[in-house]
């Protein structure tokens, strides 16, 4: 199929950006559009139904809604628990990580249809521009990449203008707060993210809605891991997928995972977002404790710094680099003890770990006490630790000439 007749592919939120984006190729380039919605979390089957239907009222000639939850957990979220990894200590890459998976479908979507030209709807502004597109680039350096919006800067007014111009219906309005949902949290921007002083409204909050206001009792639930994988809570074994939207339901009613990040965009300027992640932080939180139980120091020492610079890879959109894979093999090699369970409570904004246990267990396999009793050494032995311990800086005093 030549060029000129090939459809073009064009990621799908439903959002304005998108929907002026759909009649505005058909009408530049004079070729077909295929919409794609890749559901990385967070659209159920209404809202599935409405993506399609305003789909296809602004003129696309197919809709595609394609399910990836289970290889966002599969190819993503898994090494994001595996690493603990929170950017700036504080995000969990809630919204974002999945753009890799998200371009990787559209270039499969692309071959499938014979097409050669792949849009989307990102502004200049924002880092999805930069993910999406360094991930096509990888994946099919020979698709042509359009950006209606960045490129032509189109501003919100004049593409509300545009549809209204053209018939078009208009996507919801109102709202004064921007949201992105999916499975691993919510990210959240209005006025108050634009400068770093203030936090969003308690009416702004998604996930968390009443957990202050209306203040649920304390409660004390548990989590299973296997090899690092979350596999039941509260005792019920779940597919990671099930048990990660139960315990965003559980954890959100608690006000649990909430937060504003405030980091460095890829662009090189700061940004700040704000965010729910209720599952990513109990996940997290309690898969931390659990590692302490049953990982050497050294382990522990390394990871944190093989997880901080991937979780650095994946907010840029490079997980498909191939360092990402290498670090993703040692981060599968960490996890091979970590099994266990995490007893946890919960009350309003407060998430507390009560106990961990595991058959791995490094505390249990001491015949010591923690300071009570030695077992694996005699006091003798202890006092030549500590003299050899303090052998270094002795020497270094006595190089000083602080000691003869």
């Amino acid at each position: 199929m030549s060029k000129e007749l090939a459809p073009i592919i064009l990621a799908f939120s439903g959002g304005l950006d998108t929907s002026f984006c759909v009649p505005w190729l058909k009408e530049t380039y004079g070729r077909d559009v295929i919409t794609a919605t890749i559901d990385t979390g967070g659209i159920d089957k209404r809202a599935a139904i409405a993506l399609e239907e305003r789909a296809f009222a602004l003129g696309a000639v197919e809709h595609v809604l394609i399910d990836c939850k289970q290889a966002f957990f599969d190819s993503i979220i898994r090494y994001l628990i595996y690493g603990n990894v929170l950017r700036g200590q504080a995000y969990p890459l809630c919204v974002g990580a999945e753009r890799g998976l998200q371009a990787a479908q559209l270039a499969q979507l692309a071959s499938d249809r014979g097409a050669t030209t792949v849009a989307h709807g990102c502004t200049a502004a924002g880092n999805d521009q930069v993910r999406f597109e360094v991930a096509l680039r990888t994946l099919n350096p020979g698709l042509e990449i359009l950006a209606p919006v960045r490129d032509n800067d189109w501003v919100r007014d004049e593409q509300i203008k545009y549809l209204e111009s053209h018939g078009m219906p208009l996507p919801a309005q109102g709202s004064d707060y921007s949201t992105n949902r999916g499975l691993w949290g919510v990210t959240i921007g209005g006025r108050e993210t634009l400068t770093s002083e203030h936090t969003i409204p308690e009416n702004a909050w998604l996930l968390s809605a009443g957990a202050f206001t209306d203040p649920r009792p304390p409660s004390q639930h548990t989590i299973d891991f296997d090899r690092g994988i979350p596999v039941a809570l509260d005792k019920q074994n779940l597919p990671p997928v099930q048990l990660i939207q139960d315990l965003e339901l559980l954890a959100g009613s608690y006000g649990i995972g909430r937060g504003i990040h405030l980091g460095d965009t890829i662009l090189g300027t700061k940004g700040r977002v704000a965010f729910e992640a209720p599952a990513a932080i109990t996940l997290i939180t309690a898969h931390r404790e659990l590692e302490k139980l049953v990982l050497s120091a050294q382990q522990i020492r390394v990871k944190d710094i093989i997880a901080s610079i991937y979780g650095d890879l994946v907010h840029e959109g490079k997980q498909l680099d191939l360092v990402c894979h290498d670090i993703e093999a040692l981060l599968s090699s960490s996890q091979q003890r970590v099994t266990g369970t995490v007893k946890f409570s919960l009350q309003p904004g407060n998430l507390f770990i009560d106990g961990v246990t595991s058959s791995h267990s490094l505390l249990a396999a001491t015949k010591g006490v923690y300071g009570e009793t030695a077992g694996e050494w005699t006091a003798a032995d202890a006092l030549g630790f500590a003299r050899i311990l303090a052998l270094p800086g002795s020497l270094q005093a006595r190089a000083g000439g602080s000691r003869s």
